[in-house]
């Protein structure tokens, strides 16, 4: 995992204040990140066009139209003209090596992106959307320079945004990059080093990225075991009782040794799935509300919710249940909540009397598992998402690596049942939180079927074959 800042202005300064790197060191290094990119995945001789704003992020376009200058054919248009006394310099450079500069526009095998980098705070104008939509009109590779121009210093966007295949952001992956609104604008995200390694720039953060990488799945090495080491999973089945039996099929799959469907009337499970009308006394975790509706009557869910202390997942219904939700005051318990937006918007409802909107909610994602966080902070919580939230402790987590495979009703099934396994197999909530949610996409992201076709049941197999295709 990476860590993720606000911003990177302090973390520049550092760079001057301590280590006597100038503001044009950092930019040539900043534009060296982008042109090495564009060296690897593009032949010597290939056409580049670069738009530049008049700050500082368009000087850093201007050095990368100096650098490829010769082993590129290059056009640098600077539409806006220059402000910055470090832009000046650049362009200055440029015209003396006689980088070639255009007033059209024109369609390129790379188009970059240079006119407003992090920090912008104001939507863009008419000229500047004029300029993006004739950006977004080519067909070239597009690369956004630190921050596609339309993305604000929040992460929300303009109503016109530059959309690129990756955005080379400088120094510091920053939280902009990983609101949900943006997702579909930023591409790929790759840091580019300022002179410095990551670890001499970067300072504390309790906001980390989450990579493949991280991903550990369960493991079975010893030989000589039974499946009660590997904990027993109850999962309550209400109303809808193919969720449940869902998330009991993933939380099998994924190394329970033993799973139980809660049920309150006979149902048909699969054989390999136990049921009962009683949490069983060897449970070592529970999961409630998929599919619950209104099954389970208050003296049951006191005894046998309420009242337990094993490990736990809400999700799904339990948002809507009061009763259920005072689970959360329990400080000494392993809790793992895992609404969507909609479903955060009834949680916070019960919880505080406040009422959002799931525009609110999706605008102000980082803001709202924080403020979660500050009163709940032995809770884990998963904000599911195309950028999915998980918070615990005042230290945020961003699973990035998610798809629109994911949209379709039971994934979130899917993903209640593994982190029940997880919990009864006696992983801490944010581990099993981190690891369930690394796991479900690694496995989406493995399914060769059509992206509209991926079923929750398409999705457990893929569960299966995780170890082997990694």
């Amino acid at each position: 995992m990476q860590k993720v800042f606000k911003s990177c202005y302090d973390l520049d300064k550092k760079c001057y204040e301590q280590y006597g790197l100038t503001e044009d060191i950092l930019m040539e290094h900043a534009a060296r990140g982008m042109a090495e990119y564009i060296q690897n995945k593009f032949d010597r001789g290939s056409t580049v066009l670069i738009v530049s704003g008049v700050g500082n992020n368009g000087a850093d376009g201007i050095v990368l139209a100096r650098q490829l200058h010769g082993a590129y054919d290059v056009s640098l248009s600077v539409p806006f003209g220059v402000r910055s006394e470090m832009a000046k310099l650049q362009l200055q450079r440029a015209d003396d090596l006689g980088v070639k500069k255009v007033t059209e526009l024109h369609d390129a095998d790379v188009i970059v992106d240079a006119v407003f980098g992090a920090g912008l705070n104001r939507d863009i104008d008419e000229e500047v959307q004029y300029i993006l939509r004739q950006l977004n009109s080519f067909k070239g590779y597009k690369i956004a320079c630190d921050m596609p121009t339309g993305v604000n210093e929040t992460g929300q966007l303009s109503p016109m945004a530059f959309r690129a295949d990756v955005t080379i952001t400088m120094g510091a992956y920053k939280e902009a990059l990983y609101l949900d609104e943006s997702k579909d604008v930023v591409g790929n995200i790759i840091r580019a080093d300022l002179g410095v390694s990551s670890n001499e720039y970067e300072n504390d953060s309790r906001t980390f990225v989450l990579e493949h990488s991280d991903l550990s799945l369960p493991s079975r090495t010893a030989c000589s075991t039974h499946k009660g080491d590997f904990g027993h999973a109850a999962i309550f089945c209400g109303e809808k009782e193919g969720a449940g039996i869902i998330a009991g099929t993933a939380a099998s799959r994924f190394g329970a040794g033993l799973t139980t469907l809660v049920v309150h009337e006979k149902i048909s499970p699969p054989a390999y799935l136990m049921h009962s009308t009683v949490v069983p006394d060897t449970a070592s975790a529970i999961a409630i509300g998929m599919g619950l509706g209104g099954h389970f009557d208050s003296e049951f869910l006191q005894k046998y919710v309420i009242e337990s202390h094993i490990p736990i997942v809400l999700d799904a219904d339990s948002f809507y249940h009061d009763e259920i939700l005072t689970v959360l005051e329990q400080k000494e318990r392993e809790i793992v909540v895992t609404p969507h937006p909609k479903e955060f918007v009834a949680l916070w409802k019960r919880l505080t009397g406040e009422s959002l909107t799931v525009s609110e909610i999706q605008a102000k994602r980082f803001d709202i598992v924080r403020r979660f966080n500050a009163k709940y902070p032995h809770v884990t919580l998963l904000l599911k998402g195309a950028n999915t939230l998980i918070m615990q402790e005042e230290r945020l987590y961003i699973n990035p690596l998610g798809c629109s495979k994911l949209s379709k009703g039971g994934s979130g099934d899917v993903l209640s049942g593994i982190i029940v396994s997880l919990l009864a197999q006696g992983y801490s909530a944010i581990d099993a939180a981190l690891q369930a949610s690394l796991s479900l996409v690694t496995a989406t992201n493995h399914y060769e079927g059509s992206s509209y076709a991926m079923l929750p049941t398409d999705l457990i197999e893929e569960l299966e074959r995780l170890e082997v295709t990694l």
